[in-house]
């Protein structure tokens, strides 16, 4: 008997409504899951060491891991109108970050790299110093005043007005205008030791998955809101009405072609390493 697969994601409610019919047995033929849930700053660090089997990153880590882990071409995070924001106390344009602190939750994450990119071509000299926060700190801080400025993702779209911050510019919006493509979040990568065939079976499991949570979105509700973190069940609708796609069942042609564009512009401005011609080929 095989053993189950160590997979770490995290508690966020797209990748649990992804991953709950896997993750409880519920596909048949699929594998077994040993499931660990980890942010995703720390699941992007045990890609990064070689940990796990089967790890939910950040697309902007793959230049670090794809010798060692294959990008699987389902199961993880794409799309449009759900880019990360920057908030401010008070209304201004972006010419006003010029030397200003921001606060980030990582630097090896899409949102920096989507941030970094929009900074390069909206903000007049760039910013001041970046500072990483956990993701929980950063609405505070910028309410506090600790920092001038911060990034956010995920279910702070719908809750930044909460701590009385406006929304300063729309990463996700200026990728959409300026590459026509969704935005690429966050990935799902395998051990590429683990084989051809293993992989295979690995996505077709989470395309299954997917499916299930598709048909019967109420079966996945209780782990969806056990470890969403007391968010509002209405917030982990939207939540997962964002994130979970139709590149979440497939990236596609579109999906691909997001993920290396921000890698090459990434590259391109010495934000992370070249990719190869075949890096992201799955088997």
């Amino acid at each position: 008997m095989s053993r189950p697969l160590n997979i770490a994601y995290s508690p966020c409610p797209n990748d649990t409504f992804v991953f709950d019919a896997l993750a409880h047995g519920r596909v048949p033929d699929a594998p077994e899951l040993a499931v660990t849930f980890a942010d995703i700053d720390v699941t992007n660090g045990m890609a990064e060491r070689g940990e796990f089997d089967v790890l939910k990153v950040s697309y902007a880590v793959l230049p670090w891991v794809l010798e060692d882990y294959a990008l699987l071409p389902c199961g993880g995070a794409l799309g449009r109108g759900c880019g990360p924001l920057v908030l401010t106390r008070e209304r201004g344009a972006a010419a006003d970050l010029a030397g200003r602190t921001v606060a980030v939750p990582s630097e090896r994450s899409t949102a920096y790299l989507l941030f970094r990119l929009w900074a390069a071509a909206e903000v007049p000299g760039g910013v001041g110093e970046i500072v990483v926060l956990p993701f929980h700190e950063i609405m505070p801080a910028v309410r506090d005043g600790k920092v001038d400025a911060g990034l956010v993702i995920h279910e702070a779209r719908f809750t930044y007005q909460d701590y009385g911050l406006v929304s300063l510019a729309d990463m996700g919006e200026h990728w959409e205008l300026t590459t026509g493509l969704p935005i690429p979040l966050g990935a799902i990568i395998a051990k590429r030791s683990l084989g051809e065939p293993a992989l295979r079976d690995l996505a077709a499991a989470i395309r299954g998955s997917v499916r299930m949570a598709w048909d019967d979105p109420e079966a996945s509700r209780p782990y969806v809101l056990e470890h969403a973190q007391e968010m509002d069940p209405k917030v982990a609708d939207q939540h997962i009405g964002l994130y979970v796609n139709e590149f979440t069942a497939d990236l596609g042609e579109d999906g691909y072609a997001a993920v290396r564009g921000l890698l090459t512009r990434a590259a391109a401005e010495g934000l992370v390493p070249p990719l190869g011609r075949d890096a992201l080929r799955f088997v």
